[in-house]
């Protein structure tokens, strides 16, 4: 089963960067200036503390019923203290989602489901490139010059507000200021979306976290700058040779949001200097070059696969 969905997963992603190889090459100008002067080697402990959020991720792709009584196999028994609350989606019209409280992180957790290439509905969430400004009730006080991929905009607002109604309510209930929004492929890029979103509509002094894994580029110049703003503890993890990271290409006016952390090899990452570093060998678009893997989406993320066969 996995062979045929990666197979058409390579043939998507080489379909859509094919399609634009006729584009100019990108302005310097889409290029935000360096936060940093160079990478950093991430330490052991580190990587281990990124373990619990990939199982998050890994744990999204699971169906509803068996996320709801938190019995997902390695995934839901990697994080046992756990207490999912809400979940939903049907993994094709809406992708699956969770909400949930971390007592140990004393955080509320929001997770979204990545591409199963096997639906059609989710297939074309992703090839819906074209931009558009974000729902201004939903993203009040966002600059109309700000723009993010149709799809992704589109599929996010089919569940921000039940989701941002769960979230008030754990906040309430256990007194904590603190969100984190999870997610792998395009459910990464709905994190990003959800975590933007819920800094905006949430109490003042609310902390909202990201971590996302083989996220798409999301939106363009100005929205890359308000989320680096909005979220500034962000860690945007990339795997070897993984595409996914570098589409839509930045020709298209897309740019990525800084915070990335880039595996190298199995227990070596770095983070990389910038949004969307295109200079350092270890950072994902020199990385992938001219030879991506798309097996590298699926992982391992330090020894953890993410996708739809590996949800348990």
């Amino acid at each position: 089963m996995l062979k045929p969905v990666l197979t058409l997963f390579f043939t998507l992603v080489f379909w859509l960067v094919g399609t634009v190889t006729a584009l100019p090459s990108p302005s310097i100008s889409l290029v935000r200036e360096r936060d940093v002067a160079t990478l950093t080697v991430m330490s052991a402990a580190q990587l281990a503390a990124l373990a619990p959020y990939t199982q998050f991720a890994r744990a999204a792709y699971c169906s509803p019923n068996i996320v709801q009584g938190w019995k997902c196999g390695e995934a839901c028994a990697a994080v046992p203290d756990f207490q999912v609350t809400l979940t939903g989606g049907d993994g094709n019209a809406v992708q699956y989602y969770y909400v949930g409280y971390w007592p140990s992180q004393d955080t509320i957790v929001v997770a979204h489901q990545g591409t199963d290439l096997k639906k059609l509905y989710a297939d074309l969430t992703d090839l819906d490139i074209p931009f558009k400004s974000p729902d201004s009730t939903l993203f009040p006080g966002v600059d109309p010059s700000v723009k993010v991929h149709s799809g992704f905009a589109d599929e996010h607002a089919k569940t921000a507000l039940i989701i941002l109604n769960e979230v008030e309510r754990l906040m309430t209930l256990h007194n904590t200021k603190t969100v984190t929004a999870i997610g792998h492929s395009l459910g990464g890029a709905l994190a990003e979306l959800e975590s933007v979103f819920l800094s905006l509509n949430l109490p003042s002094g609310t902390t909202v976290k990201g971590v996302t894994y083989g996220k798409p580029r999301v939106g363009n110049r100005k929205w890359a700058a308000l989320v680096d703003v909005r979220i500034p503890d962000n860690e945007r993890i990339t795997n070897k040779k993984d595409p996914v990271p570098i589409i839509p290409l930045r020709s298209m006016g897309f740019l990525q949001v800084r915070g990335e952390v880039h595996i190298v090899h199995p227990d070596y990452a770095v983070e990389c200097p910038g949004d969307d570093d295109a200079t350092e060998s270890q950072c994902t678009i020199r990385s992938v070059g001219l030879f991506p893997d798309v097996l590298d989406h699926v992982g391992p993320y330090q020894g953890i696969y993410i996708g739809s066969s590996f949800c348990t």
